[in-house]
């Protein structure tokens, strides 16, 4: 979802250096207007990924992860090891293989 959000938001900048520059509208030259209604959709999905990247720059303090691994937990432990509070002994055999 931060992949999707962030390439949206690149191009709504994009656009808006287009406007600025230019004074032409990608958006609104593609869809016709500034009030049709696609345009008026794809101005509001670019103003929503904007928020959620903003909530997630906030979130991370600052840091997008744009490609993360999933935590990791380690697994419950089973009940013969729950039963068997006993430290186990290794010997240097153990330590070599």
């Amino acid at each position: 979802m931060i992949i999707i959000s962030t390439i949206a938001v690149i191009v709504g900048g994009i656009n808006w250096l287009s406007i600025g520059l230019l004074q032409y509208d990608f958006v609104a030259g593609f869809f016709g207007t500034q009030a049709s209604i696609f345009s008026r959709l794809v101005y509001i999905a670019i103003g929503v990924c904007t928020c959620y990247v903003l909530f997630e720059l906030i979130r991370n303090r600052g840091k997008i992860f744009l490609f993360s691994k999933k935590n990791k937990t380690k697994p419950l432990p089973s009940e013969k090891e729950t039963q068997n509070n006993q430290p186990q002994i290794h010997t240097n055999n153990d330590i070599l293989e």
